[in-house]
C-alpha cells in the first residue's frame, strides 16, 4: 500500500509531501514513475512530492495519513532507512582530468641529456 502525508514541508518557495509504501522499494519507485516524479525526488525510504502532485498522486491510489504515521508504518514494514544508517553519497566525478604521468625515455632519446637532479 502507498500512504502520503499532506503538502505541509516547505522548501524552495513550494511545500511538499512525503510519499511511502508499506510493500518494499520497488513499488514505491514503480508509483513515483507513474506519477511523474523523478527519481531524484528518493531520500533513503521515501520520495518528496510537491504540492501539486497531491492530487494525483491520491487519485492514483495513495492513502492519505499524518506525518507521524509513515514513519510507524516503515518501521513496522521493517523499511525505514534513518539518516545515520544511509549509505554516504558517492563522491561527483572530477571535473578536470588528472594530468598525465611523465613520459618515459625512448630509445631515440639517447641523444638528449639526462635530467640529474641538483
Amino acid at each position: 500500500m502507498l500512504y502520503l502525508d499532506r503538502p505541509a514541508w516547505p522548501w524552495r518557495g513550494r511545500l511538499w509531501s512525503h510519499l511511502i509504501s508499506d510493500v518494499s522499494p520497488a513499488e514505491l519507485h514503480v508509483f513515483a514513475e507513474t506519477l511523474g516524479v523523478s527519481r531524484r525526488g528518493f531520500d533513503r525510504d521515501h520520495y518528496d512530492i510537491p504540492a501539486e502532485r497531491f492530487a494525483m498522486a491520491v487519485w492514483l491510489g495513495a492513502r492519505v495519513v499524518p506525518s507521524r504515521e509513515l514513519v510507524r508504518l516503515l518501521r513496522q514494514a521493517g523499511l525505514r532507512r534513518p539518516k545515520h544508517l544511509a549509505r554516504p553519497r558517492p563522491e561527483p566525478p572530477a571535473t578536470h582530468p588528472r594530468p598525465e604521468p611523465p613520459a618515459t625515455r625512448s630509445p631515440g632519446d639517447a641523444a638528449l641529456p639526462a635530467l640529474r637532479p641538483r
